[in-house]
């Protein structure tokens, strides 16, 4: 143990110093007033508790040294001071509401979202969030975005490795935002440093919590409830905008809601479908059953060479749409659109070993899903 701790201190004094350049041990001040109190309630914590600490083991340093046996010192003998008893009940007393009453008035601002501009629900799924705008009809789920290449060191890792999602939370700017937090499976938390904001979802509660951003910008953050497997794959990214941009991202929404429908009704070539399914597969489906197909036995069943992908068609859209009870396969016909769920299931029949030669259009999805 003694060489190990000498050959690591050679190597602290022999380091660059820009190896440190990156830690960042403290906590972040925020873009939001809340974050901003918080810090600053962590940095008066903090602080009394430096001064305490520098005052307690100065006293008991410097008695060490001054009334050491050495010097020939003795103890005092004396038992049951009254004195000493009221110093050291009041002074801890006076500290504990120096630090309560401004700790009180931040938690009593960080948990009042009444009179929110705008209500965001929230769903954790087991691996990605679901959003919904409360009043717009806007809804669309986040998911990991980092390719999996990257992910099994194939491929260079980008700056914002296993923190990029295909569709980030776009909110306005100085307007009061409330979230209302649950989940469709088992805990997670959504958690935004930035914003001061971490909240668990729990299945058939709803959580609150708000903010309201000062600062456009791109804030990052993560589950932080261990949620299963693929814990590490749940990322969180929130888009501030100002205002007009934000209505115009409205707007933008809605129309593809539209587009999307149209879609479904027009004619879908394989290649087009492949295309499609690939990117669909690597968003959805790849974090359980791998992008070669392989799949994790016995928790996620392999799809190369599944009797579900090379058996009946019909089954394959049920089990894609509906999921499969007691068991980690999810529902998609609530999450993904007539046209994904079409392009998924070709590419899944077509794909690797799968070579079945058929197809399904999204056509046929969107007669299940208005017949369900």
């Amino acid at each position: 143990m003694r060489r190990f701790l000498h050959v690591f201190c050679i190597a602290l004094a022999f380091c660059p110093g820009q190896a440190f350049a990156a830690w960042d041990f403290n906590m972040t001040s925020g873009v939001t007033n809340t974050s901003e109190a918080v810090y600053g309630l962590h940095m008066t914590i903090f602080y009394i508790c430096l001064a305490i600490a520098f005052v307690v083991f100065g006293v008991m340093f410097w008695s060490i040294f001054h009334h050491r046996k050495s010097k020939g010192a003795e103890s005092a003998q004396f038992h049951e001071s009254t004195v000493v008893e009221i110093i050291w009940t009041i002074i801890p007393f006076v500290i504990l509401v120096a630090m309560a009453v401004p700790a009180t008035l931040t938690l009593i601002d960080m948990y009042d979202p009444a009179e929110s501009d705008l209500d965001i629900q929230v769903t954790g799924h087991q691996w990605k969030w679901h959003y919904k705008y409360i009043g717009e009809d806007i809804d669309f789920f986040s998911v990991l975005a980092t390719p999996w290449e990257e992910v099994e060191n194939k491929k260079q890792k980008s700056p914002h490795y296993l923190r990029e999602v295909d569709n980030a939370l776009v909110v306005p700017i100085n307007k009061k935002i409330r979230f209302l937090f649950t989940s469709n499976d088992v805990i997670h938390a959504w958690w935004v440093p930035d914003l001061a904001v971490k909240q668990d979802a729990i299945p058939g509660f709803i959580n609150e919590s708000w903010t309201r951003i000062n600062e456009p910008g791109i804030y990052r953050g993560q589950c932080a409830e261990l949620c299963g497997k693929h814990h590490a794959f749940m990322p969180i990214e929130v888009k501030a905008v100002t205002e007009p941009e934000y209505l115009a991202w409205l707007q933008q929404q809605k129309e593809e809601k539209v587009a999307a429908g149209a879609a479904a009704q027009k004619e879908w070539t394989m290649d087009d479908l492949m295309t499609t399914g690939a990117t669909v597969y690597e968003k959805n489906c790849a974090v359980c059953h791998q992008a070669d197909g392989s799949g994790v036995p016995p928790a996620f069943p392999p799809l190369n060479g599944s009797p579900i992908a090379q058996g009946d068609i019909a089954e394959h859209i049920k089990i894609v749409m509906d999921g499969k009870p007691g068991t980690a396969m999810a529902a998609f016909g609530k999450q993904l659109s007539a046209v994904d769920i079409a392009a998924v299931i070709t590419y899944e029949r077509n794909s690797w070993d799968n070579q079945m030669g058929d197809k399904v259009t999204p056509a046929e999805i969107q007669a299940v899903m208005d017949n369900q």
